[in-house]
This record gives C-alpha cells, structure tokens and sequence, in this order.
C-alpha cells in the first residue's frame, strides 16, 4: 500500500512549513529586539585591524596592569583577553580579563542602557579571543581572588571582539597556570584544583596556548631580565658585544657531539659553542668580547637538563696576572644577575615559585661571600658525606655527586651558588690552562659555577702561547687540521692571557626556580624527539 508514503510525506510537508514559520517569528523577534537594543553599536566583532573600515577608537587607552593605580570611576578603553566568560542570568555575566601577568574582574549588567543582547554577546565570546573593552574602573569591597588586580573590578559598556578564537581549544590555558605533573605520572593527574595536570609533551605541542599563562609570562620575563643583566653589566664594563659563525669546518669542543650539515656540497658542522671563535678576537685585541646566541649538541640524551639547542651566553676578556681576575668578574656578574631576579622580576619570581613550592633561592648578600672550593676540597666534602668519590685527576663529578656537593655547601656556607675551580686537566677541552703551565700537571686553571649543584657555567684560563697550544694537541693526539689551523695560527702573532666562560641561560632560569625541566625554560625546545613547533 502506497498511503503511508503519502502520510509521511504530508507530515514532512506540515512539519518544513511550521519551521519555516517559526524560522520567520525568531527573525521578526530579532528585527524588533535589534531595533529596540538600547546597546546597539555599543558591541560586536570589529572590522580587521589594518582594513579600511576598521577606525581607532578616540579615547585614550589603558594598560590592564595600570588599572590597579587609577583612581575609582574613570572610564578605560583597554585591550586585553578574555581569559573566561560566564553567564549568571540573561540579565548578568562575569569575564576574566588578562594581558600578560595581570588579570581583573569584569561585570557586564544589563539595565536601562545596557541591553540583554549586549551581556549576551559579553558571556559568549570565546574564551583567548582578544578584545577592546570600554567601561568603568570601580573599587570592591571584597577581595576577588580569581584575578590578580584583587581591589577593582571593570563594570563595561562596550565589548568589541579584535580577533575571535576558535570555541573548542586543544588545552585551556587555565591548564597551564599549574606545575606539569611529575614524571611518570598517569595523563589523568589532577591538582590540588581538581583542574587535569596536563603533561609537558601535550604543553608543548600547544605551546602558543601554553606560553599564554601567566606561569609562562613570568619564566619568560625572567628569561629576558637574565640576558639583559648580563650585557648591562658586561657592556658596563667594556665588553664589546660580537656575533661569531654557527656553520663551522670542524668541531669547535671536538668529540663526536656536533650536527653535520651539507653546505654546498662540502661537509659542515653546526657550532657546538662559539669558544674558538672568542679566543680569536682575544688575540686579535679585541680584549673583552660578550656574545648570546645559539649552540648545537648533538646529545641523543632525553632527560630534564639536556637540549639539542640552547642560548649560550659567553664571555671572553684579557687578564694581566693571574686568571681568577676573570673568574672573580664572571662571580660579581652572575652575582648581579640573581640580585636583578631578586629584586626588579620579584613577582615573576614569585609567580612560578608559587606554583612549583620552590625554596627560595639562597644567594649571599655580598658576592665576596660567594663559596669558592677546589675540586680537591670538593671531593673531600663528599667523601666526609659518605659518598666514595675518587681524587684520582682523570675523572670529573657526575651529576648525582654535583648535586650532593650543592646541598653540603648550601648547608655550610648557606648559598645556593658556589664555584668549584681546578678540575683535573684531563677532564677539560684542549685548550684549558695546565695549573703551573706543566702539561702533565694533574689539575688546571679552569672553574664551573654551580647553582642548586647543577652546573650553570664552564670556564677556565686558555692557552695562549703557541708552543704549549701544539704540544697540548700532540699530547692529545688532536690533527690540526683545516677548521683548527687558523685558530693555532693566530697564537703565532701573539696572544694575551686571557679567560672567560660560558652560561647556558636555560640552566640559570632552570636552578633560579627550581623548575623540573629545562624545557620549561626554552620557548620552543629542541631534543632528540622534538624540532616543533
């Protein structure tokens, strides 16, 4: 029988007509709720910055952070994110506002000249979506903790959407305000919040989200104030600032850890630290010369100290008699730069320490009191502590022993930064200093710098006499070949003393908070298993 086709087909027909008319009495309701919305022109996605519809708007703008200095009632137009929106009723929504490290408050309501479609529009726009904001800055009588600017809240008129984010994102930044959980830890780890502890790898798959946290903003603030202290107090000292090749002929610190690249149909290696380079201009008297930028090891290690790329910020500088001249500056300037992070990135300091429950970091008030021991001295710590390490002048520590020896000396000289100085000369580059000048003395004139027992930087006198540079290499059985002839040439015309040494800014944000992971100190990490984003 064909009637019941019929039927349906009747309904379907009904049912397409009442939806059509329903379709028609929403629209009818919209034009009439648009035509009386009282907000109307007060909210609504901009035209695109840069395009020629899109107009500045006339009043003066804020900062989000300078709303906390205002005073009560003055009217802001600010540009900002919306961190959350919610809506409480038709009639009332509630967003969190951030830029950078700050965050506040808002409250849209609706009333005689704010419409309901104008709290609407505020409560859905997605969160990460950049907006301008126009509204009232207004003193609260409770503490709102929620945000960072506690005392005020914004009451806001307009609302307009610059750039909108998409409704569904891979992580929530609000994820990423909490410490990533500790390793080998189940994806399904909460914090205290009862929020997911979203894993490092998932983190830094999303990185441009991630990096939005104000836990991010912080490390990232103190990344920066690291590499500013150290050209103000080098620049303030002489130093000239230089920039030195990363494709090299040959190895620069030798060994099999270097990235062969093909340049032109030759064979090239990416540099593996600009050390070479910075003699050379020693001996070409340049005097004091400071670099930062980017070194290549070609480590297949995968743990929580280690990158296959990282800032190294190096320094180099004549000395007149003795090389702890230049070990004593290299203290005094990592001295000024934990000062600098003590002081003026305090709250950024603050901010991750929060979250992490790091110790403060010990840092005596005068770098004269800085601990500086011997190896030999070191050894004789650890073996006191019950650690059989051999002074045997072959070995170096490893970094298990490094870290004992950090909490021995934190314990008895109350700082979490010392110097350990003559390591054994056959655990250092070719290029280091024998103590004395014998070529087969057991120690030598080189020193590391050590924060939290972790080492944070390298350093020694260099060879700057020609005849002892060769017979060095001869010792070592190392060919001068094309990429270290020019090098041990130079020597030939005349050399200076000279030393200096090199930081891995990574290692410095890393000890200073007491992160877990170097890579929580890197923008955009490189190991073994990661070359993006």
């Amino acid at each position: 029988m064909k009637a019941p086709i019929f039927i349906s087909q009747s309904n379907a027909f009904v049912q397409a007509a009442r939806k059509a008319e329903q379709a028609k009495a929403e629209a009818a309701k919209k034009a009439e709720d648009d035509a009386n919305d009282v907000s109307k022109g007060q909210y609504g996605d901009l035209p695109i910055v840069g395009s020629k519809d899109y107009k500045p708007f006339p009043q003066k703008r804020y900062t989000l952070h300078s709303t906390s200095k205002i005073p009560d009632n003055t009217e802001v137009l600010i540009r900002c994110d919306v961190a959350n929106a919610r809506s409480q009723s038709a009639k009332l929504a509630f967003l969190n506002l951030r830029d950078g490290l700050d965050s506040i408050q808002a409250v849209i309501a609706a009333s005689e000249t704010l419409s309901r479609q104008l709290v609407k529009f505020a409560s859905t726009t997605p969160p990460e979506s950049l907006i301008d904001v126009i509204g009232v800055v207004k003193e609260t009588k409770e503490v709102i903790k929620s945000a960072t600017i506690q005392d005020r809240e914004l009451h806001i008129s307009q609302i307009w959407v610059i750039s909108k984010s998409v409704p569904q994102l891979p992580i929530q930044v609000e994820d990423a305000e909490i410490a990533i959980p500790i390793e080998g830890a189940g994806e399904d780890q909460k914090g205290e919040s009862g929020r997911p502890l979203v894993a490092l790898s998932t983190r830094l798959d999303n990185r441009m989200l991630d990096l939005r946290s104000t836990l991010n903003q912080a490390i990232f603030d103190i990344h920066s104030g690291v590499n500013d202290s150290f050209y103000e107090f080098l620049k303030a000292r002489q130093f000239r600032s230089v920039r030195t090749p990363k494709i090299l002929g040959s190895p620069s610190e030798g060994g099999a850890e270097f990235f062969e690249v093909t340049y032109f149909g030759k064979k090239a290696v990416l540099a593996q630290s600009p050390q070479l380079y910075k003699q050379m201009l020693i001996a070409s008297r340049f005097k004091r010369v400071m670099e930062a930028g980017p070194v290549f090891r070609a480590e297949n290690s995968n743990t929580s100290r280690h990158l296959t790329e990282y800032t190294s910020l190096d320094l180099e500088m004549e000395f007149v008699d003795h090389y702890e001249e230049v070990m004593f500056l290299i203290r005094d300037l990592l001295h000024h730069i934990l000062t600098e992070l003590s002081t003026t990135y305090s709250r950024q300091t603050e901010r991750v320490r929060q979250a992490y429950n790091a110790a403060p970091f010990k840092l005596p008030k005068d770098s004269k009191d800085i601990p500086i021991l011997t190896f030999s001295e070191g050894i004789t710590l650890l073996n006191k502590a019950g650690m059989e390490v051999a002074d045997d002048g072959e070995s170096d520590i490893n970094s298990t022993q490094e870290k004992k020896l950090g909490d021995l000396v934190a314990e008895k000289y109350n700082s979490d930064f010392y110097i350990l100085k003559e390591y054994p000369l056959k655990a250092r580059a070719f290029y280091t200093f024998p103590k004395g000048g014998e070529l087969d003395a057991k120690y030598s004139h080189s020193y590391d710098f050590m924060m939290r027992g972790q080492e944070v930087l390298s350093g020694a006198q260099r060879i700057h006499n020609h005849d002892m540079l060769k017979a060095r290499l001869d010792a070592l059985g190392v060919p001068i070949g094309a990429g270290l002839k020019d090098y041990v040439d130079c020597f030939r015309y005349g050399c200076p003393p000279h030393a200096g040494g090199a930081f891995g800014i990574e290692r410095i944000v890393l000890n200073w908070l007491d992160l877990k992971n170097v890579r929580l100190a890197t923008l955009f990490p490189r190991d073994p298993s990661r070359v993006t984003p």
